[in-house]
């Protein structure tokens, strides 16, 4: 469930802070704590980038749309996708893939 913040109106986004998952404002740094059961914030690190993924505590990830694409690793061409705006607002998002067999994930810049 999205939920929005209550002095900007922006989304409230899902951040670890110590042991417990807070919403957040990015916008306006408005802390929503309590709102958050039932997520629980895993980070991946990668050499220039940070990548938070969002889970439900029952384990389950969220289904993502998936394309027909080759992996460059294992050939296979089926990956799920999603877009980052990790640039400038002004410039196009990065579509993010991930093989559905090997799990490997890469981009392309739009």
């Amino acid at each position: 469930m999205v939920e929005f913040c209550p002095k900007c109106g922006k989304m409230l986004m899902p951040k670890k802070e110590s042991d417990e998952v807070v919403l957040v404002c990015r916008s306006c740094g408005y802390t929503k704590r309590g709102g958050a059961e039932g997520y629980r914030v895993s980070q991946e690190k990668t050499s220039r980038e940070e990548t938070i993924i969002i889970r439900e505590d029952k384990g389950q990830e969220k289904v993502l749309p998936t394309i027909k694409v080759e992996c460059p690793k294992c050939g296979h061409n089926e990956a799920y996708w999603w877009l980052v705006q990790t640039r400038r607002a002004d410039e196009g998002s990065t579509r993010f893939f991930r093989c559905v067999k090997c799990g490997y994930t890469w981009r392309e810049y739009d």
